[in-house]
């Protein structure tokens, strides 16, 4: 009698912990997205590589209903020089967006702009010599734009 009992406790608790997972993982898109927006915007080259994996795949994310527009490098130009700032541009834009959206811009500009100039400076180490040295310059005045008037 008791092995029933406890059977059919067993069973019943499975179904609740069945029914509580499957609303989380439904639930977890809006509760999770200042989360995800965090470790996205970081400095780090992996903050950077999860952004682009969920660039490539933005369907995915589409329940976080993030802001993935942008107008890359703005007015200035996307490639200065030949050097690829494009997408350091975009992610820098999806931070921006993203957080005015959510109202916390301000408390995580200087963040945004410094996670910008860090992908700059990755995009500048693929050079050498005076190339790279030219590379790290332009990073550099770009970060100090965005600082000053982003």
């Amino acid at each position: 009698m008791h092995r029933r009992l406890a059977t059919g406790l067993a069973a019943s608790a499975l179904s609740v912990l069945t029914v509580v997972a499957t609303a989380t993982a439904a639930d977890a898109a809006p509760a999770d997205r200042a989360e995800v927006l965090s470790s996205w915007t970081q400095t780090g080259a992996s903050s950077q590589s999860q952004w682009k994996a969920a660039r490539a795949d933005q369907a995915a994310w589409a329940a976080y209903g993030f802001d993935w527009s942008t107008d890359y490098c703005s007015t200035s130009p996307d490639n200065p020089l030949g050097f690829p700032f494009s997408t350091s541009c975009a992610r820098h834009d999806f931070g921006y967006r993203n957080y005015k959206a959510a109202g916390a811009f301000d408390a995580n500009k200087a963040r945004l702009d410094s996670a910008f100039y860090e992908d700059l400076k990755r995009v500048c180490a693929g050079y050498t010599g005076a190339t790279k040295t030219t590379c790290n310059s332009t990073a550099w005045t770009y970060y100090q734009a965005v600082r000053a008037f982003g």
